[in-house]
């Protein structure tokens, strides 16, 4: 581990907490409960970086006084939709059909916070999928895989094989932008790998 200091993590994400280690950040989940609902005629940009910050915040007051928290939401957005996570398998059908074959952007805010200061960055990364056919489409929602995604799918999983082609940044759509990530837990006094 890369530093003594402690991140707590206001994210139930298991591949947000991978990726943190991945960078050799040592991380404790901090539990939060924000509403995730679109307010109405909210910009997917502005909606990504709300639900981020009241995320912070609340994980800066569940956690220990002066601890750092880092808290993070993707948003997978078609147009200007966002596509949150399928409710059921017809929703996630209907997904995977809209994205097929179409571009789309998965933007991804992260905060980190330690006390009342918070520093928040939004990344946006543009995804194109290759047409797909209704059977693969099928077979992925049967795998399990697409149901606690954003859009329907899992570009670090089996999704992968759709994406046709990124701009921007891959582990931003995974869950957690990890440049942007270092540089923010940096200015906080968290340094990652190189630092140790």
């Amino acid at each position: 581990m890369c530093s003594e200091r402690l991140v707590h993590l206001a994210s139930a994400s298991p591949r947000r907490r991978e990726l943190l280690e991945q960078i050799g950040v040592p991380v404790t989940l901090v539990r939060c409960a924000v509403d995730e609902q679109a307010l109405p005629g909210e910009a997917p940009a502005d909606y990504v970086q709300r639900v981020t910050r009241d995320k912070v915040v609340a994980g800066v007051a569940a956690a220990p006084a002066g601890a750092v928290v880092l808290a993070a939401d993707t948003a997978v957005v078609l147009g200007d939709r966002i596509l949150g996570k399928p409710g059921d398998r017809q929703q996630g059908l209907a997904m995977l059909r809209a994205l097929s074959g179409r571009e789309h952007q998965v933007m991804t805010a992260v905060a980190v916070a330690q006390g009342e200061q918070i520093r928040l960055e939004l990344v946006s990364t543009r995804v194109r999928f290759r047409p797909l056919e209704d059977n693969e489409i099928q077979a992925y929602w049967d795998t399990g895989e697409p149901e606690d995604k954003a859009g329907g799918y899992g570009i670090q999983g089996l999704g992968a094989v759709f994406v046709e082609h990124l701009v921007g940044s891959y582990s931003a759509v995974v869950g957690l932008p990890l440049m942007e990530t270092a540089r923010l837990l940096a200015g906080f006094g968290v340094p990652c790998w190189q630092s140790r």
